[in-house]
């Protein structure tokens, strides 16, 4: 089932989420509505604020990423097929120097901007099957689980922009709060008026 997914302004995007254990009710049903709703939205990676739930579970797939020219066959190779869900994810590690890349967000529609992340992570989880993982992960695959872990610490990509960019974005988020934007994917906006 396509969940609508909420846009910027929503409170659930803002909120540390919480833990979950196996026994959270329906979590394999969550699981696959997620995947079917961020392939609806054609998104590398959704975390479930997003899809209106304050809890510590995110899931990526970066295949699309697979065939980007700019990027050496051993990254292609790494994205291609890489296709995990993360609960109750802890980031314990980010080294490097930041780099620059262009992100967006399917909870921020049409605006898309450089944000600058550590290209290596280490990250301890647990997979669908409650197994516990510690892995380390570089390059794009770090920046995709960058970005949906900051999802569940209640933090979206503009956070990390210059005060400048913040300002001049600023009406533009605006207007996706209030649903003022075309989008090809079921939306839920916060402060959209009743008898519109």
């Amino acid at each position: 089932m396509i969940l609508p997914i909420v846009a910027y302004g929503e409170p659930v995007l803002r909120k540390v989420a919480k833990e979950i254990d196996s026994s959270y009710p329906k979590l394999k049903e969550l699981i696959t509505n997620m995947w079917e709703t961020m392939y609806n939205a054609h998104g590398v990676g959704l975390a479930a604020p997003q899809v209106g739930l304050p809890i510590r579970l995110f899931l990526v797939d970066t295949t699309p990423f697979s065939d980007d020219e700019d990027l050496s066959p051993e990254e292609q190779e790494a994205l291609n097929g890489f296709k995990k869900v993360f609960i109750n994810a802890k980031i314990e590690n980010e080294i490097g120097e930041e780099w620059d890349f262009n992100e967006g967000c399917l909870s921020i529609p049409d605006i898309r901007e450089d944000v600058k992340r550590k290209p290596e992570i280490t990250i301890t989880y647990f997979n669908q099957n409650f197994e516990k993982r510690t892995e380390t992960y570089n390059g794009l695959l770090a920046r995709v689980i960058q970005h949906e872990y900051d999802h569940i610490e209640g933090i979206l990509f503009t956070d990390k922009l210059s005060s400048l960019k913040k300002r001049l974005l600023k009406s533009r988020l605006d207007k996706i709060s209030k649903g003022k934007i075309n989008v090809d994917y079921k939306m839920k906006f916060p402060n959209i008026k009743k008898g519109r």
